[in-house]
């Protein structure tokens, strides 16, 4: 594999141990509203915009599901958490972007998760200064898989898509990257990448110290 000339991340599941945590949320909210929710159903959700996390849910519970309401509800679980036990930073990242800072490789946050969030998130783990700029959920029209995400990021950081890699945990990740003709690297988290999706990474690894070690 070349060395890339910038490095696009995902956030959650990639960059910090949010699935986990989030998951547990929804299953904690909803079972204050008497439903059952499983890892098979949140896995669906995994990549997408808030919009599509509405419809999913509209789609299983029905048009009346109050998701907004428990949306909220579980963020305020989530930043609960975090508060009480800090965010857990996955193993290996904090190396990895400190190994691009010295050979000044760009690297620049794609994530469906809102600007506010994101800010958010690396105020509370310092690392600010290591992204060059992101591209958010609430900056684009259409969440992955479409390709708008990751065009958008190789754009900010100033360099062609086949110049750029991506560094990905979901399905819908792998495939926007696909279509934006971006290699990606898939980190596992929660879910193995099936077939065919799993056919479309350069790496399958399963963890940040493993790229690290790929590329340098």
């Amino acid at each position: 594999m070349n060395k890339p000339k910038a490095i696009i991340f995902d956030m959650d599941g990639l960059m910090i141990d949010s699935e986990r945590v989030t998951f547990e949320s929804y299953v904690k909210v909803l079972k204050e509203e008497g439903r059952n929710f499983d890892l098979e159903f949140y896995i669906k959700l995994l990549g997408k915009t808030k919009q599509n996390i509405f419809q999913i849910f509209r789609d299983q519970y029905g048009q009346d599901f109050p998701i907004d309401e428990i949306y909220k509800r579980v963020h305020v679980c989530n930043n609960q958490e975090y508060d009480e036990n800090g965010v857990p930073v996955k193993p290996g990242l904090i190396q990895l972007l400190q190994k691009l800072k010295e050979e000044q490789i760009s690297a620049v946050i794609a994530t469906s998760s809102n600007r506010h969030r994101v800010i958010d998130i690396l105020k509370r783990t310092g690392m600010e200064d290591y992204f060059e700029d992101m591209v958010c959920g609430d900056d684009i029209v259409h969440g992955k898989p479409d390709p708008e995400i990751f065009l958008s990021a190789a754009k900010k950081a100033g360099q062609n898509p086949e110049d750029c890699l991506v560094l990905e945990d979901s399905e819908s990740g792998i495939m926007a990257s696909k279509n934006a003709n971006i290699p990606v690297i898939c980190v596992v988290d929660l879910k193995y990448p099936e077939e065919p999706f799993s056919t479309y990474p350069e790496k399958i690894v399963s963890s940040l110290d493993e790229v690290c070690e790929e590329l340098f």
